[in-house]
């Protein structure tokens, strides 16, 4: 990964440098090797700086990059965690730490450009995208890029040219970085025939939009139910919720208590709170046999997710509902059926998409 990043980042140099007014003039071979010898040098250097931003994190600081992305995706405060992986030169980390502090402002700020360039600057698409679309970089305030800074023209020809060369090559998650830099509807029906189940989410959703072209009506539900199963099957959780409500219309309740228990089991917050509340049968719509120590656990897990979402009035409205059924045994019980679910499954989850708003 090292080597290809260097040759993305000397590439570019190249491509810079072969702009130059002097050296674009010297077609003599002798003199443009003299021009070219500094470039090379430079793409020493930043082989080094690549190989460094790429060192592993040590295990602390790995520890807090994941604890950090499980805080931004609960809608909390996750700077902190991220910093300690960020300022140790991981990327991902990076992207996140610059999304919350965009986020939290609501505009980019000179913190969170310096974040998202870091991250750019070692290949991630997420950052070039952002640096591409994010409006109130320091090039649109002045109308004018100050020296040695890229324009927002610039991230996004830098991110077709980082992603472009990988999606012909079959990589799908390049082919769904594709569609969002393009916005063309082309490379999101690759990117969702390779297999991204994330792509394939959004392809449904694009097509119950209106996008697409289908000769007739009834092929285009046909399309939009078969890539929310397709991303189902994937193990993407949103698509789950999707795919239910077409399941449920359908009366296939088999269907329906199938996909949630699995949803449910990405620790996705949408499916644990319905998921508990059809088992403690508060309601009981889909068919689940009464389990009110399962219900009532699943419910309580949701506490974890204070000052995120608005859960916490979902939270104190059905528990109530579910202990006034239970006996201080069941609800004894309930509370260690939850621990063992937070220590065997993954952390809950809003599953905020990675490029959103």
């Amino acid at each position: 990964m090292d080597h290809v990043i260097a040759s993305n980042i000397t590439g570019e140099l190249l491509y810079q440098v072969e702009k130059q007014p002097t050296l674009a003039k010297t077609s003599n071979p002798k003199v443009k090797k003299m021009l070219l010898k500094p470039l090379f040098s430079i793409a020493i250097f930043l082989l080094a700086f690549t190989s460094n931003a790429f060192a592993q994190l040590s295990p602390e600081q790995q520890i807090a990059k994941a604890r950090g992305i499980t805080l931004y995706n609960q809608y909390k405060t996750a700077a902190p965690e991220l910093r300690i992986a960020a300022e140790a030169g991981d990327a991902e980390a990076q992207f996140y730490l610059a999304e919350e502090l965009r986020k939290e402002k609501q505009l980019m700020t000179a913190e969170a450009q310096k974040w998202y360039e870091a991250s750019a600057a070692q290949g991630d698409y997420y950052s070039m995208f952002q640096l591409a679309t994010a409006g109130g970089d320091l090039c649109a305030v002045a109308n004018k890029c100050p020296s040695g800074i890229k324009s927002a023209g610039d991230w996004l020809e830098l991110l077709i040219k980082t992603a472009e060369p990988r999606a012909m090559k079959g990589d799908a998650e390049a082919m769904a970085i594709m569609y969002n830099a393009k916005s063309d509807l082309t490379w999101l029906e690759k990117s969702a025939e390779a297999g991204y189940a994330p792509a394939q989410w959004l392809l449904a959703n694009r097509y119950s939009e209106g996008e697409g072209s289908f000769l007739l009506p009834w092929n285009r539900k046909s399309a939009e139910e078969k890539w929310l199963k397709a991303s189902s099957e994937g193990g993407y959780p949103k698509a789950m919720i999707e795919y239910i409500s077409i399941l449920y219309e359908r009366g296939d309740m088999e269907g329906v208590r199938h996909w949630l228990e699995i949803a449910a089991k990405t620790g996705y917050q949408d499916a644990v709170s319905s998921y508990g509340a059809y088992l403690s049968h508060t309601p009981d719509k889909v068919g689940y046999p009464i389990d009110l120590i399962k219900g009532y656990a699943l419910i309580s897990l949701l506490k974890e997710l204070d000052g995120g979402g608005n859960v916490q009035v979902y939270v104190e409205g059905k528990l109530p509902l579910i202990s006034e059924k239970m006996t201080p045994e069941q609800i004894a019980k309930a509370n260690n059926f939850a621990k063992e679910w937070k220590a065997t499954h993954p952390p809950l989850s809003f599953y905020p998409e990675k490029l959103g708003l």
